[in-house]
């Protein structure tokens, strides 16, 4: 498998930061508590027990919003805050995006039981899930194509499980990588999709197509319930996606429900990252030119506020700008999509690495 240019570090992904249950200041959101949780059978852990006292930091500045009440509406919401030198190396030529579609083309799970790495995206309403399915399958279609339906930033579109696979180029056969939708999640103020079915789509138990309702739970009686699920039923990689031009206005809740959310999924082995979408909309430069997005302050400044938000360390977060209005595929925009998904491989394959089965010795 030919490897492209990659410039993005391995680290200790399944560390969240301490998750104070007791503090009355901050009550864990409501898809965290509800008794359908408590009664999840399939469950390894359980929703009562307290978190690890783990710590991980994250590596961006804890800074202060920059903007006022006079600036809200303006599109991009932010300045421009050059550096020269970009604080991560990207390669933004037609060389690299063809490495980089080579790569996901080619790419093969490192364990012979299972032929596709299943990645679920999750986030609150409106982040841009759906978007960064149909972005990347438009870069190899090489036009903009909707193929995951898109809804508004209020109302989640997406209501059941949809697993897509991305294919190669043209439409042709599919590559080894399938990503996975589902309903946005709660952030203790709205109800959204639920720990026991979010685990319950993890370990493979969720059938394909099933729609979420926090009345009706994913249980053995559900219609297409897969009672054993096979590794490749599973899902091997997690992906958080949230909206830099919201990372100042989501609830407060929404910070206690990713932290606790991780800690779930780490127990669980898996590795995670994050999408930074919509960066175009709080950088006017790279809302003109995608490869200022490592030279803006303003972004770096972003991933710091979103590491926090989430409770990991900025090495695994990736900004991107998903197409949306555009009719036309960018070289540029491309390069920054498939590098996204690169990254996310990268963590796939060590999630098999870490469960390929043992062989006896005779």
């Amino acid at each position: 498998m030919k490897k492209a240019t990659s410039s993005f570090g391995f680290g200790q992904i399944c560390s969240p930061a301490p998750i104070a249950f007791g503090e009355a200041s901050t009550p864990p959101p409501s898809f965290l508590v509800t008794p359908l949780d408590i009664k999840d059978p399939t469950s390894t852990v359980s929703p009562e027990t307290p978190a690890k006292p783990a710590v991980d930091s994250h590596d961006g500045p804890d800074v202060a919003s920059t903007t006022t009440s006079k600036d809200k509406g303006k599109k991009p919401l932010f300045f421009f805050s050059s550096q020269t030198t970009p604080w991560r190396d990207v390669e933004w030529t037609e060389e690299q995006k063809t490495s980089l579609m080579e790569m996901v083309s080619s790419y093969g799970p490192s364990c012979r039981e299972v032929t596709q790495a299943r990645v679920l995206l999750l986030g609150p309403v409106g982040s841009g899930k759906s978007s960064f399915i149909s972005s990347v399958q438009s870069v190899f279609n090489k036009r903009v194509t909707n193929r995951a339906m898109v809804g508004s930033s209020s109302t989640s579109f997406t209501k059941k499980l949809q697993s897509f696979n991305i294919r190669g180029e043209n439409g042709e056969d599919p590559t080894g990588l399938v990503l996975c939708d589902a309903m946005g999640l709660g952030d203790g103020e709205t109800m959204g999709l639920t720990l026991h079915d979010i685990l319950s789509v993890i370990k493979g138990h969720a059938p394909e197509g099933h729609k979420f309702t926090p009345a009706q739970p994913v249980r053995s009686e559900t219609v297409g319930y897969v009672k054993k699920p096979s590794l490749q039923d599973q899902i091997h990689c997690v992906v958080f996606v949230v909206d830099a031009s919201k990372i100042l206005t989501y609830p407060k809740g929404l910070s206690t429900t990713f932290r606790q959310l991780r800690e779930h999924i780490c127990d669980l082995g898996l590795h995670q990252v994050a999408l930074l979408t919509h960066v175009d909309q709080i950088c006017s430069e790279t809302a003109k030119d995608v490869t200022k997005v490592y030279k803006s302050g303003i972004i770096r400044e972003t991933m710091g506020k979103a590491g926090a938000l989430l409770g990991m360390s900025t090495s695994y977060i990736i900004p991107v700008k998903n197409y949306s209005s555009e009719l036309d595929v960018d070289v540029n925009t491309d390069v920054l999509l498939l590098s996204a998904v690169d990254h996310i491989l990268q963590y796939a394959d060590l999630y098999f690495q870490d469960n390929k089965p043992k062989t006896l010795k005779l």
